[in-house]
């Protein structure tokens, strides 16, 4: 072996031997999140800001005599301990807390805390459902990459049919009224039912119709706050909302469950399909086809599962500003 390249080999071996055994002990800082699935999302997240000098530990809030789980939570146990900042930080969904931004307790302690860090968008779930990777969601999950859908397309026009009623819930809530206009009658009328995927504009057609009846409902009920519904969209683009991205703000478990998963199962179906039509089309033989069909059933996964495991929003510029947060805290 050339000198040289022993020499570098060595070099590298023994840089690699004083980061396992550093001379000093690297500080732990405890990350409290709210729930199971946020704590591998935090900490792919966090991965990138550990170094000799510190490391992470997410779970959920410390509770001596029960598991506790939730925002109230992470946000009681962490801002009452005096280690918030050093060893301590909190990472929250934003839900609707940063579009209020200070309207409410719960917005003012997740918006003016350094040490919260929040999704910005209204959950992970949102990230998971990131328009611009759904199409990547699918190959990983049907090992077939036709492209069949616009996804970007369907959840843009989805997000601009629901953003004005999306501005009247939105409204009620930044005036701390949950009762009037609650979350789950929202959800009720921004479902998408079933979708054709050759011909998705019929869902988004019925999305539109029963919308646009929920709004004239409150324009009839309360026509004094019109004006003042409409005038909060200059402030929300500020925020980064617009009509093209409403989906990212709405409850993420709805978003999942009520819209995405009802894209990709269809969509998902139709592509599992052509690639068992494919080989069966191309086996020689009826043993040959048992043995793909077999093979191409264990290599294939779960939607949901691929979903969860989906990170293509790191594209998103939410996820940016989530990055930005970590960098004035450890820079």
């Amino acid at each position: 072996m050339p000198k040289t390249l022993k020499h570098s080999l060595s070099s590298d071996y023994l840089d690699a031997a004083r980061l396992l055994s550093p001379k000093k002990k690297r500080k732990r800082v405890v990350v409290y999140v709210e729930s199971y699935d946020d704590i591998a999302f935090w900490r792919d997240i966090l991965n990138d800001f550990e170094n000799s000098d510190r490391y992470f530990e997410v779970m959920l809030p410390a509770s001596s005599r029960t598991l506790v789980h939730g925002k109230k939570s992470v946000l009681l146990q962490s801002l009452q301990s005096d280690q918030l900042g050093d060893n301590l930080i909190a990472c929250v969904d934003s839900d609707y807390d940063y579009l209020m931004q200070g309207a409410s307790d719960s917005s003012r302690k997740v918006n003016e805390s350094p040490y919260v860090l929040q999704t910005y968008c209204y959950a992970i779930e949102n990230f998971w459902c990131y328009a611009g990777a759904l199409h990547e969601v699918c190959v990983q999950a049907t090992l077939n990459d036709h492209q069949i859908f616009d996804f970007q397309r369907f959840l843009k026009d989805y997000s601009e049919a629901i953003y004005p009623l999306f501005l009247w819930n939105l409204f009620f809530y930044r005036a701390n009224d949950m009762k009037t206009f609650p979350m789950k009658r929202f959800n009720e009328n921004t479902v998408v039912n079933i979708v054709n995927i050759k011909n998705p504009q019929q869902a988004l057609d019925k999305v539109r119709h029963v919308v646009e009846a929920e709004l004239e409902y409150w324009k009839t009920r309360f026509p004094e706050y019109v004006e003042q519904v409409e005038s909060q969209k200059e402030a929300l683009q500020d925020l980064g909302l617009t009509p093209e991205n409403t989906y990212l703000f709405i409850q993420g478990h709805h978003l999942l469950d009520n819209v995405v998963m009802k894209l990709l199962i269809p969509v998902c179906t139709q592509l599992r399909r052509e690639q068992e039509d494919r080989i069966r089309r191309k086996s020689v033989h009826m043993q040959q086809m048992a043995n793909e069909l077999t093979g191409y059933e264990r290599s294939a996964l779960p939607v949901e599962v691929v979903l969860r495991k989906n990170v293509e929003y790191k594209q998103l510029f939410l996820f940016r500003w989530i990055l930005e947060d970590l960098y004035n805290i450890f820079p």
